[in-house]
């Protein structure tokens, strides 16, 4: 009996690290050989690291891009290599290259490119038309990268249907957020039920400014069934054998399926070569299993957290410690991304700050075991008024008093940056961010917002989850219960100035992520004078979310690549 065995690399490349990216691809094909694999591929753009962006435009990066590839051509030694990398010819394509015994034998190049949400292929690439597929011993498999899968049709249709492909292999690099995982999987099981084929999937995993990478590789027979999945979050070499009577099984059902009239539009490329014989018949293929929902998210922020953090070469971070919900989650996940050694909490207790947000602060620090400084801000904040008080002589006292605070504990944490060279985060949540409570160089200043894109309804059950997971309440149970405020003036709580957090949230995701506007969210049950402030304030803070440090995206529309409006902005809803 013959077995094929396609070795799935879902790993973390870093984009414009092009010799450690060619590095990890041959160490990673060694591996793959070892262990008798007959087909190794790795995600989209695995070459270059995935996005790009405009370092597309640089003729310069897309030279040593290629120059890479003739350099991992020649550890192909008896295996058959799938890489993805940026293809120059008469224009600029995202391609993938099939590999072996040290020659390139094909290239295929992406059909549908994305440009929506984050994606803006259409600036770069050239779309392709060609659809190709590989012969191996007798086994066909087609290639095609990330979108070529998920539009329905061609070119996954014609290469099972017309080219005969018993295997559709995906090279992909497909961001996460909250929902998606399953959906995605639940669209390959579509397309191999549909075509009859077997689809295997390959994901990139890690982070990369804003966008996180879940992996979650797997390969899913012709009945829509799942025979192995890689782990989320997580790089891993993902082995799956596939025999010959299951690839014969399902040319029996295609039959009925082929499409003859698609047939000479696919290129059939024979490749040289036999399956390896293997120790054993069959691997044990593995089926990882999904996380829950809170685990998902928390994952996913702590991925993108430790990778911005690496990435970009700093070591530590520091945080303004509050006493409340939202700095008490930065700082668990910057824990679990770094270490406790790494993470520095700063207190800056003002004549506002009430007893339990300090003791709040030392306990959530005393639990994770990392270090923190106090430095009170209350002498700043008098010598601040005092300063400005002939100028404001005959004015209110008010929000611009507030703002001095949090102002003041943004230099404080930026000196801190600057002096040791720390990466300084910032703690405001996606509700927060989205009607523009916070201050502009206060609590905005930092280098990294973790949780710009969490909602602070999960914020709450984050901090839950934590708990639960660690089977102690390292995040004191006081921190959960407390109303939430910013202390900048005497008993100030956030409902003073918003709605409750679990009517404002709704409110925003209806806007924010799903577009309506504000007579079709009225219609749903909600105020319509409220949802009229809450989406004005949406508006109007604009110019504050483009001067916030990046974050995580974690929902379907963060703010920032996915959601782009003006600034100079006349229409109301």
């Amino acid at each position: 009996m013959k077995t094929i065995r396609i070795a799935t690399c879902q790993l973390n490349f870093c984009v414009g690290d092009i010799s450690g990216n060619k590095k990890k691809i041959v160490n990673f094909i060694k591996k793959a050989r070892a262990n008798r694999a007959d087909i190794v591929c790795f995600p989209e753009l695995s070459i270059t690291g995935y996005p790009p962006e405009d370092l597309l435009l640089n003729g310069s990066f897309i030279e040593q891009n290629i120059k890479a590839l003739d350099e991992i051509t020649k550890h192909t030694k008896s295996i058959i290599v799938i890489v993805g990398f940026a293809d120059r010819r008469n224009g600029l394509l995202n391609a993938a290259a099939i590999m072996s015994n040290g020659k390139l034998l094909d290239i295929y190049h992406k059909r549908h490119l994305p440009n929506y949400g984050v994606f803006d292929e259409k600036r770069y690439f050239k779309k392709a038309s060609r659809t190709p597929v590989y012969e191996l011993d007798k086994i066909r498999f087609g290639v095609n990268i990330c979108e070529d899968i998920w539009v329905k049709g061609d070119p996954t249709r014609s290469q099972s249907l017309a080219g005969g492909a018993d295997i559709v292999i995906n090279i992909s690099s497909s961001p996460y957020y909250a929902s998606k995982v399953q959906s995605r999987e639940q669209m390959l099981q579509e397309r191999a039920r549909d075509y009859g084929c077997y689809v295997v999937f390959c994901n990139l995993i890690g982070g990369q400014d804003e966008l996180v990478f879940d992996g979650h590789s797997c390969v899913i027979d012709n009945g829509g069934n799942i025979i192995s999945r890689g782990k989320g979050f997580k790089e891993q070499l993902l082995f799956t054998d596939i025999d010959d009577k299951q690839i014969a099984g399902l040319r029996e059902n295609k039959v009925k399926l082929k499409d003859k009239s698609r047939v000479s539009q696919v290129d059939i490329v024979k490749l040289a070569g036999k399956l390896k014989k293997k120790t054993q018949n069959n691997i044990n293929n593995k089926v990882s299993v999904f996380y829950s929902q809170y685990e998902e998210v928390f994952k996913a922020l702590v991925l993108g957290t430790k990778d911005y953090i690496n990435k970009n070469g700093f070591k530590k971070v520091v945080i303004g410690l509050s006493g409340g919900i939202d700095s008490s989650l930065v700082c668990v996940i910057a824990k679990e991304a770094l270490g406790a050694k790494n993470v520095t909490g700063v207190l800056m207790p003002s004549q506002y700050s009430s007893a339990g947000s300090i003791t709040d602060s030392e306990k959530l620090s005393h639990n994770l075991g990392i270090e923190t400084l106090t430095v009170p801000i209350k002498k700043l904040f008098d010598q601040y008024n005092k300063s400005l008080s002939e100028i404001f002589i005959g004015t209110t006292e008010g929000i611009t008093e507030e703002n001095l605070q949090p102002r003041i504990r943004g230099n404080i944490l930026m000196a801190l940056s600057n002096k040791f060279g720390w990466l300084v985060l910032t703690t405001a949540n996606k509700s927060e961010t989205s009607v523009g409570y916070s201050t502009l160089y206060g609590d905005m200043a930092g280098g990294f917002a973790v949780i710009k894109d969490v909602p602070k309804t999960l914020v709450y059950k984050l901090c839950e989850y934590y708990n639960e997971s660690k089977k102690s309440r390292i995040i004191p149970q006081s921190v959960l219960e407390k109303p939430p405020s910013a202390e900048l003036r005497p008993d100030q709580k956030d409902t003073d100035s918003l709605p409750e957090y679990d009517i404002l949230d709704p409110i925003l995701k209806l806007y924010i992520e799903d577009d309506l506007g504000i007579d079709q969210i009225a219609e749903l049950g909600y105020n319509k004078k409220l949802v009229h402030r809450v989406i004005k304030l949406v508006d109007i803070n604009e110019y504050k979310r483009r001067q916030a440090a990046p974050g995580v995206k974690i929902t379907p529309r963060a703010f920032g690549k996915d959601r782009r409006f003006p600034i100079t902005n006349r229409f109301h809803n």
